[in-house]
C-alpha cells in the first residue's frame, strides 16, 4: 500500500486538477451560450433564403441556367471542407467526425473520383496527415478570425474552381449542432446548388404574388452567392457552438470524475492512517508485555 505522504500528495494533484477542469467547464458555457445564439440566429435567415430562392426559381421556369447549378454527368474530382477545432479536451467532437470522414473519403477515392481537401483546425490537419491524405491548404488557429473572413475567400475559391471544372462538385464536413449533448456528422453537398421548386412553388402561383423586376433569373443570379455564403457561414458557426458544447459536456464529465477519484483516495488514506496507528499500538503493547 502507498505511504501516507504518496497518497496526500496525489490527492494535491487530482484536486488541482479539478479546479482546472471546473474552470475550463465554466468558460466553455460562458462561450457556448454566445455560440449557440449565434448559430441558432443563423437557421432561420437561411430558411427563409431557401424559401424565397425557391419561389424566384418557380418564377424563372425553364430560365435556370446558373453556372452554380449546373450539375456534371460526370464526377471525376470533388472539393471537400473539413471544418474541425485548433483545440483539444473536447470529448470524441474531432475524433468521431475525422473517422468517419476518413472512411467517406476513402470510398470516393476507391470510386476512382479525385479529391481536392481543404482543412480547418489543427485537429483536422494532424489526423488526416496522419492518414496520408494529400491536404490541399489548411487553415489553422483561425477560432478569433472574424467568419466572414474566413468565409468570403472561401466561398470565391469554391466557387472559381467549380466553375473553372477544375472540380465537379464540392462538400462541406462538420458537426452539426443538435444539442448541449449531441453534435452530428455532416456531409453537406452545397456545389452544384440545387434550388428545386417546393410544393406549391409554381410560375403561375409566384406571379400571383410577386413581380419580379428584373428578370428572375437574374435575381436568382444575386442571390445564389449570398446563398452559397450562408450555407459557409452557418457550417462555420455550428462547429463552433458544437465545439464549445462538447468541451463545456467533457470538461463536466472530468470534474466529475476527479471529485470520485479524490472520494477514493481520502479513503484510501484514511485507511493507510488507521493501519499505521494500528501497528504503532501494537508495538507499544508487545513491548510493554516483553517488560
Amino acid at each position: 500500500m502507498p505511504n501516507l505522504k504518496d497518497i496526500r500528495n496525489r490527492i494535491g494533484a487530482v484536486k488541482k486538477t479539478k479546479q482546472i477542469t471546473s474552470a475550463m467547464k465554466l468558460v466553455a458555457g460562458a462561450k457556448l451560450r454566445k455560440a449557440t445564439e449565434r448559430a441558432l440566429a443563423a437557421r432561420p435567415y437561411r430558411e427563409q433564403l431557401e424559401a424565397v430562392l425557391r419561389r424566384v426559381s418557380a418564377a424563372a421556369g425553364d430560365d435556370l441556367d446558373d453556372p452554380l447549378l449546373q450539375g456534371r454527368s460526370e464526377v471525376k474530382r470533388v472539393m471537400v471542407v473539413v471544418l474541425t477545432s485548433d483545440r483539444g479536451l473536447c470529448g470524441p467532437f474531432n475524433n468521431t467526425l475525422l473517422r468517419n470522414t476518413s472512411s467517406w473519403l476513402e470510398d470516393k477515392l476507391e470510386q476512382g473520383i479525385g479529391i481536392t481537401l481543404r482543412v480547418f483546425g489543427r485537429k483536422g490537419q494532424g489526423f488526416l496527415r496522419r492518414s496520408r491524405f494529400e491536404l490541399t491548404d489548411t487553415v489553422v488557429d483561425y477560432g478569433r478570425t472574424p467568419k466572414m473572413e474566413l468565409v468570403r475567400p472561401l466561398t470565391a475559391s469554391m466557387v472559381a474552381d467549380f466553375v473553372d471544372g477544375e472540380v465537379d462538385e464540392v462538400y462541406l464536413v462538420y458537426n452539426r449542432f443538435v444539442s448541449a449533448l449531441v453534435q452530428k456528422p455532416t456531409y453537406e453537398r452545397i456545389l452544384p446548388l440545387s434550388v428545386e421548386p417546393g410544393q406549391g412553388d409554381t410560375p403561375e402561383s409566384s406571379s400571383l404574388d410577386y413581380r419580379f423586376e428584373p428578370e428572375a433569373s437574374e435575381i436568382l443570379g444575386a442571390l445564389l452567392p449570398l446563398y452559397l455564403q450562408n450555407l459557409v457561414l452557418s457550417a462555420f458557426l455550428e462547429t463552433e457552438a458544437g465545439e464549445f458544447a462538447a468541451r463545456m459536456t467533457a470538461m463536466d464529465s472530468a470534474t466529475r470524475n476527479a471529485s470520485d477519484l479524490i472520494d477514493q483516495l481520502s479513503l484510501d488514506y484514511n485507511r493507510a492512517r488507521q493501519a499505521a496507528i494500528t501497528t504503532e499500538i501494537i508495538e507499544i503493547v508487545s513491548g510493554a508485555a516483553a517488560l
